[in-house]
């Protein structure tokens, strides 16, 4: 997964520098009124099955305006270790560190982006979530609920001649300000870090119509 991170990181970089001058192309494409689209982490579940996250994400989202849009977000995943290790620090993948099982969240939010500059955009996204814990045996063994938050900057590129296709490279800060009902194996390793992710790089790939 570091490696995974790694790649993004990367790719991010490198496409956060591409900028498109004004074309008679660009000025011609649609304007089109709704998208759906989700991150690379859904296709990337594969790899070692104690450090594979089974991440699975997919978002509708309205143009009110030139500028802002709304949007609805349906995500799941399996966490093996708590969200609030980050990517440099030395527990990460550090199994010393894993809880003593898994916990697999299922969650549905509302999201709000605003262009800033040319295909500069933030976006807020607010996701209620469902959490079961699950053991070593992957037997339940509680359930809680979760307010995750992520903050976005990001930038929007579209792809071909009518921008029908697009990728959006962006970074997030991801916050978590209630997490219940967290069983007392599982709470150990969560007390041991901070309720939020700091610099997560991703890449949306996407389709308007």
């Amino acid at each position: 997964m570091r490696t995974y991170y790694t790649a993004i990181f990367w790719m991010f970089i490198c496409i956060a520098c591409y900028s498109q001058s004004p074309s008679e192309s660009q000025s011609k494409r649609t304007n089109y009124k709704y998208s759906i689209f989700t991150t690379w982490l859904s296709f990337s579940n594969f790899g070692k099955p104690e450090t594979n996250t089974h991440h699975y994400e997919i978002q509708a989202r309205y143009y009110l305006t030139d500028k802002d849009a709304v949007g609805i977000k349906a995500a799941t995943w399996k966490l093996f270790a708590p969200m609030g290790i980050l990517i440099w620090d030395e527990a990460f993948l550090d199994n010393n560190y894993f809880y003593p099982g898994r916990l697999r969240e299922t969650g549905l939010g509302l999201t709000y982006q605003r262009k800033l500059w040319k295909g500069l955009f933030a976006t807020l996204e607010i996701m209620p979530k469902k959490t079961t814990y699950l053991d070593e045996s992957d037997n339940k063994i509680g359930s809680g609920f979760k307010l995750y938050n992520s903050y976005h900057i990001g930038y929007h590129i579209p792809l071909f001649k009518k921008g029908r296709f697009f990728i959006e490279p962006q970074l997030h800060v991801n916050h978590w300000p209630i997490n219940t009902n967290v069983p007392e194996t599982f709470k150990v390793e969560e007390n041991k870090w901070n309720n939020y992710f700091l610099i997560e790089p991703n890449i949306y790939l996407g389709v308007k119509f």
